[in-house]
């Protein structure tokens, strides 16, 4: 077991300062790899049996039997003691750089952090980040966003745990927190707590609603946020390769939140129920896709941030909803007018918002008999299977509809293509925009070719 004690603490001091372990364990790591080839190499058992001190200035090993000097030097013991030292020592520097990447990332989660791209693995991308490398799940990926080897990645450390004999740190890009902390990052006020982020609603890659609050008057928040010409926001886009971020202003108001979260659609009237966690809102004709948005995130993402179950409406449909339900109801003998404007009160706008409360709220709530109050939800139930049944009529009816306007269109245009080519069909739709001549009518126009076919005439 040849050792340059020299060369030996030089390499101790190397391993410290590039992998972050404590100088003191690796020496006491050597101690215990010396231990173990001395027990080896004299077949005992007895972990008390011996003692080893390495100066951790020269290197110098005094190593004891008993409390005594050795007469055989550790360099006399051998091949099969030297191979036992070497994987103690290897295992237990292992064991070191473990505890000292668990105990370094465990401190760093929820930061931000930026690593480099090494592989994919199973759907899930592998990152180095300083020396240790890190995973990000599918689940925690931005959709479609794809890296390759060599690519920087910036990121969250959203988990750091033991796996085995192995420290696991997992990291994000399509957690809600990342946004929080790219904000933090490119908005002081956000990084001092002036401006609060009081909820979020994220779907990665898509579109996030964030709602902000600022404790102090005179900073506006949302302005904050958006910075100078749009500079703060266009910096986090940019980070996540254009998802959209609307920010929106915070309210204690679960209404004015309601309002502020739909935007930009503009909404007209919001009755909310408590009893069923629920608002409808009502939005004109024209701003009724604008909130439900595209696929129904708009208003998907509105009711995650502001935590309410949100029903959009026109007002013809919140009309017939309210009528169908005032009907059904004033045919029932003990219910008054003041019973209707108490459950108006309560935000029960509808057939469906009866069935589903319950007799025992309408008991406490409008103060009616238990008896009154399930014969209330018996019948509403039975309405709102017709009143379900008719509006999945409806939009058949309407999905057919538009299947045959669709199928019209693309007759009518297939049919006019084929009469003229592209060129002809976009001048005569200038010509009559701009109210003269169709090519056909211009005398320049006029095909020389007697024998062609008569146009047929408007009339």
């Amino acid at each position: 077991m040849n050792m340059n004690t020299q060369e030996m603490i030089r390499i101790v001091d190397s391993i410290a300062r590039d992998r972050n372990i404590e100088r003191s364990l690796l020496i006491a790591d050597l101690e215990q790899a010396m231990i173990s080839a001395a027990r080896k190499y004299f077949g005992t058992i007895d972990a008390d049996e011996f003692t080893c001190t390495i100066d951790p200035i020269d290197g110098s090993i005094d190593l004891k039997r008993h409390g005594e000097e050795l007469e055989i030097p550790p360099a006399d013991f051998g091949r099969i003691a030297a191979q036992t030292f070497k994987q103690v020592m290897i295992q237990r520097f292992r064991d070191d750089e473990r505890n000292s990447i668990l105990d370094e990332f465990s401190k760093r989660v929820g930061e931000i952090v930026t690593g480099t791209a090494q592989r994919y693995e199973g759907g899930a991308l592998v990152v180095t980040i300083d020396r240790a490398e890190s995973f990000m799940p599918r689940s925690e990926q931005i959709p479609g966003e794809q890296f390759e080897p060599g690519d920087r990645v910036r990121c969250m450390i959203l988990d750091v745990r033991e796996q085995g004999s192995q420290v696991k740190i997992v990291i994000s890009r399509g957690h809600p927190d990342f946004i929080r902390r790219l904000f933090e990052v490119e908005v002081p006020e956000v990084a001092e707590r002036i401006i609060e982020l009081k909820a979020m609603a994220r779907e990665a890659g898509y579109r996030t609603k964030i709602a902000v609050a600022s404790i102090d008057s005179r900073v506006d928040a949302v302005g904050a946020c958006v910075g100078v010409r749009g500079s703060r926001i266009k910096n986090i886009v940019d980070e996540l390769n254009g998802e959209k971020i609307d920010i929106v202003r915070w309210n204690e108001s679960s209404q004015i939140l309601i309002q502020n979260a739909l935007k930009p659609a503009e909404v007209h009237e919001i009755n909310l129920c408590f009893e069923l966690g629920r608002a409808t809102v009502v939005v004109r004709d024209d701003q009724l896709s604008l909130a439900i948005g595209k696929r129904g995130q708009n208003v998907r993402l509105a009711a995650r941030l502001t935590g309410w179950d949100i029903d959009i409406l026109t007002p013809e449909e919140f009309d017939k909803g309210l009528a169908t339900l005032n009907e059904t109801l004033t045919a029932i003998e003990g219910i008054e007018e003041s019973h209707l404007d108490r459950l108006a009160a309560l935000g029960m706008v509808s057939v469906f918002d009866i069935e589903e409360v319950g007799p025992e709220v309408l008991v406490n709530e409008i103060e009616i008999s238990e008896e009154l109050a399930n014969t209330m939800v018996e019948i509403a139930a039975e309405k709102a299977k017709v009143v379900a049944e008719q509006q999945q009529k409806e939009k058949e009816e309407a999905e057919a509809r538009r299947k045959e306007e669709e199928a019209a269109s693309a007759a009518l245009l297939g049919e006019f293509a084929g009469d003229a080519p592209a060129d002809t069909e976009a001048d005569a739709a200038a010509a009559l925009i701009l109210g003269g001549e169709t090519p056909a009518d211009s005398p320049a126009e006029t095909p020389s070719n007697e024998n062609a076919p008569e146009q047929p005439s408007d009339s």
